[in-house]
């Protein structure tokens, strides 16, 4: 047997008492860190939670637009993809040159 075993057997019992300051002690500690990593877990989301309170600022404007567009395209189907062409060659681009500035710096 290993030392740290002889010294559970040899050891007394906790009271119920002592069992129960244990446990609390543990829950308070629990409760500790439950804080902190909330707290840590909203700074961390908060850049999210600001855009998302853009996004739904800013909601009406994007569905009148959004049945705009849809009318637009039914009527002219051509220019709707050419548009989504060119939106995503954009996009793409401004990847890119992202990429090539953060490799520069």
């Amino acid at each position: 047997m290993t030392n740290h075993a002889t010294e559970r057997q040899q050891a007394q019992p906790l009271s119920k008492a002592e069992r129960k300051a244990v446990l609390l002690a543990t829950i308070e500690q629990q409760r500790i860190d439950i804080l902190v990593e909330s707290s840590r877990w909203r700074e961390a989301s908060r850049p999210f939670d600001v855009g998302w309170r853009s996004l739904m600022r800013l909601r009406g404007v994007m569905l009148a637009a959004g049945g705009v567009l849809m009318l637009k395209g039914a009527r002219h189907p051509s220019s709707l993809v050419r548009a989504g062409k060119r939106i995503a060659a954009g996009v793409l681009l401004l990847n890119r040159a992202r990429r090539l500035f953060a490799q520069v710096r």
